[in-house]
């Protein structure tokens, strides 16, 4: 981000000059355009478990629904098995969004993978299955943020890093962590891009608290308050970029995008792109092209 690059600027307000301008006044065009040849989006809707409206969240069918719809982004959840493979489901339990029972943590990924993730949201989405980690990774675009929130501390933190690393996915995947799991990915690698969940008291505090941590994103959310403007103004000062957690009110996305934040969560992101247009949003047409991996 803007904050890990220093560099002199001499301009007479050409053409050029503006270009330099607003680079220096927007950290995500100036770290998508530095060192990578893909070019990721600079503002946008976040699919918050994919398409979970209409899709079965956390699953392959909401990633790809996702995808379909334009979105800048997705996020989704990833915890440990017992057996320590990397699991994407948001709750620690699988009641809710499977045909089993029991703890994420105290059951054997072959186990969690035969059960049937999508009947509990529509009979037509029956036999959807659990995905892992390396297989949401493979299926993504190279043009889409990915918000991988992680469900676990250090050793999490670690795995999730390296695989991320190991598959060339350190220019769009951000790690949205608690400290522990920050301070794990960052002993894989510097080229981690976090996004700090260590939310504090929500407030200033939690700011500062993402500046000092040289993150790369924080995620926001709750009242938005008149504090926003300085938030925002000090965070992309450093160059970090702003997540907000979450609405589908078109009235809220306004306020959000007037006030400099990126990336709205939406659980709805099938109707949110439908605002796309009003809001100078542009759908992303997927890329598939290959990075080369470090």
């Amino acid at each position: 981000m803007i904050s890990k690059i220093s560099f002199k600027v001499a301009f007479d307000g050409g053409i050029l000059g503006l270009i330099i301008l607003a680079l220096i006044l927007n950290p995500l065009m100036l770290h998508n355009s530095l060192g990578q040849n893909i070019e990721m989006p600079i503002k946008g809707f976040c699919a918050h478990r994919g398409a979970m409206t209409s899709h079965p969240e956390n699953t392959i069918p909401a990633f790809e629904q996702s995808i379909a719809s334009g979105a800048q982004m997705i996020e989704f959840d990833v915890q440990f098995s017992k057996d320590s493979a990397l699991i994407i489901m948001h709750d620690g339990t699988l009641d809710r969004t499977t045909n089993g029972s029991g703890e994420v943590a105290l059951m054997d990924s072959r186990d969690i993978r035969s059960l049937d993730a999508g009947s509990s949201k529509d009979k037509a989405f029956s036999g959807t299955k659990v995905p892992v980690l390396r297989e949401v990774l493979e299926m993504m675009p190279a043009n889409i943020w990915l918000n991988v929130h992680l469900k676990g501390g250090y050793e999490l933190g670690k795995k999730v890093a390296a695989l991320i690393l190991e598959m060339g996915k350190t220019h769009q995947a951000v790690m949205a962590v608690m400290a522990d799991a920050a301070k794990g990915a960052r002993s894989v690698s510097d080229k981690i891009l976090i996004c700090n969940m260590e939310r504090q008291s929500g407030g200033l505090d939690y700011v500062e608290g993402t500046i000092a941590m040289n993150a790369n994103f924080i995620q926001l959310k709750g009242a938005i308050t008149p504090d926003f403007k300085s938030y925002t103004k000090s965070l992309h000062e450093k160059g970090i970029g702003i997540n907000y957690f979450g609405t589908d009110n078109p009235e809220v996305f306004k306020q959000l995008f007037d006030l400099g934040i990126e990336f709205p969560l939406v659980n709805d992101i099938v109707t949110a792109m439908q605002y796309a247009d009003e809001f100078g949003v542009k759908p992303v047409v997927p890329s598939y092209s290959a990075l080369k991996k470090p």
